[in-house]
């Protein structure tokens, strides 16, 4: 399997919830299966159905986030001599042209993105249109809503 990049932070943040799964997470879910089976008859006990597949979803996702580690390149924008292009993990602020407001987005890699907060998948149409680009240069992308003109304000490595 090929590397996937992935920023600093969005690393961080994967190792973070792994060791809070396997720290916290975990022994809390044993501890509830303990005190179900503790009750007695475990075919009609809700509570030890309901831990049990608490477990099986923590089991998971430890799995899922340890098997994301293992494939991921962690790239440190602030690190690349990029030259004032855009590229993985560079913060860009965009004026759209068709209505002149600005915005700023992160590209950053599939798991890490979040629209809401501003974090775009390198992967997504805008981020393709933007990685390769400088400061003043125009985009123009298919989006959902229809093509969208933007203008690249600046760019930084933060």
């Amino acid at each position: 399997m090929s590397k996937v990049p992935m920023t600093v932070r969005g690393a961080e943040l994967l190792r973070e919830e792994l060791q809070k799964l396997k720290s916290e997470d975990r022994p809390q879910v044993i501890q509830a299966i303990a005190e179900a089976r503790a009750h007695g008859d475990l075919k009609e006990n809700a509570e030890y159905h309901a831990a049990k597949e608490q477990q099986g979803f923590i089991e998971g996702r430890i799995k899922e986030i340890e098997g994301k580690l293992s494939h991921i390149q962690v790239i440190d924008v602030t690190e690349i001599d990029a030259r004032g292009k855009v590229v993985f993990g560079s913060t860009v602020e965009l004026l759209d042209v068709q209505t002149d407001s600005e915005i700023t987005y992160k590209i950053v890699g599939e798991d890490e993105a979040d629209i809401s907060a501003g974090l775009i998948s390198y992967t997504s149409p805008i981020a393709r249109a933007l990685i390769g680009k400088n400061e003043g240069d125009e985009i123009v992308f298919s989006a959902p809503g229809g093509e969208k003109e933007y203008e690249i304000i600046e760019v930084r490595y933060v």
